[in-house]
C-alpha cells in the first residue's frame, strides 16, 4: 500500500514525468497534491499499469485532488536544455501552475533543482511508494499519450499512436526510411551511429 505523502503536516505535492527516453514528443511533468482522506488500492506507477487503468484513474485524480498541473516542454527547448534539464523544468511549470501553493514538493527520481521558495525531497522509484507521485505520474503519461496520438495523425508512418515516440524497433526504422520531422529530438541519437541520417528533413 502506497503512503499518502512525506510530510503529513505540509501541504504536499507530488511531481513526476514522462517521455525522457523518447526520440519524439515532448518531455511532459504532473504535480498533484490529493486531499489527506485519499485513498485507493489500484494507483501505483504508470508503467505498471494497462492503458485502460491509467485512463480511469486519470478520470479519478482529476476529480478528487485538490489540485493537479501538467506541462509539456518541447523538443527545441529539450533539445537546447539537454533532457534533464527539461524534464526538472517540465516540472516547476506543473508545480508553478498549481492554484494551491504547496508547502513541501515529494520529487521522483534523484535529480531536483530548488522551486521558488519551497522545500522538497527526491524520492528513487517514488511513484511506487506515494501515493501523490504515483498520481503525478499517471497524469503526465495520459496527458503525453493524448499529445502523441494527436500528432500521430500528421505523420502516421512513425506510429506514435502505439509507440509514444520511443526508441522501438518500428520507430527506428521508420526513421531511417523517411528522415527527422520537426517533432524529433535532434540532440537524442536516433538511430545507430552506423546509419546516415538526415536531419534536414
Amino acid at each position: 500500500m502506497l503512503k499518502l505523502k512525506i510530510n503529513h503536516r505540509l501541504i504536499e505535492c507530488g511531481t513526476d514525468e514522462a517521455g525522457r527516453g523518447c526520440l519524439a514528443g515532448p518531455v511532459t511533468a504532473a504535480a498533484v497534491i490529493l486531499p489527506d482522506n485519499f485513498k485507493n488500492n489500484i494507483l501505483t506507477d504508470s508503467k505498471q499499469l494497462s492503458e485502460k487503468k491509467r485512463k480511469l484513474l486519470r478520470l479519478v485524480i482529476e476529480e478528487q485532488s485538490i489540485s493537479f498541473s501538467v506541462a509539456h516542454v518541447m523538443m527545441e527547448k529539450i533539445d537546447r536544455l539537454n533532457i534533464l534539464n527539461a524534464s526538472i523544468l517540465a516540472m516547476h511549470k506543473s508545480i508553478d501552475s498549481l492554484i494551491i501553493k504547496p508547502q513541501h514538493i515529494a520529487v521522483d527520481g534523484n535529480r531536483f533543482k530548488p522551486f521558488s521558495d519551497i522545500s522538497y525531497d527526491c524520492i528513487v522509484k517514488g511513484d511506487t511508494k506515494y501515493l501523490h507521485i504515483a498520481a503525478a505520474s499517471i497524469l503526465a503519461k495520459t496527458y503525453r499519450d493524448v499529445y502523441m496520438s494527436k500528432i500521430h495523425n500528421e505523420f502516421p508512418m512513425y506510429n506514435w499512436k502505439k509507440n509514444k515516440g520511443y526508441p522501438t524497433k518500428e520507430h527506428r526504422a521508420a526513421i531511417k526510411k523517411y528522415g527527422t520531422t520537426k517533432y524529433h529530438r535532434k540532440s537524442f541519437r536516433l538511430l545507430p551511429e552506423q546509419y546516415y541520417l538526415d536531419l534536414n528533413i
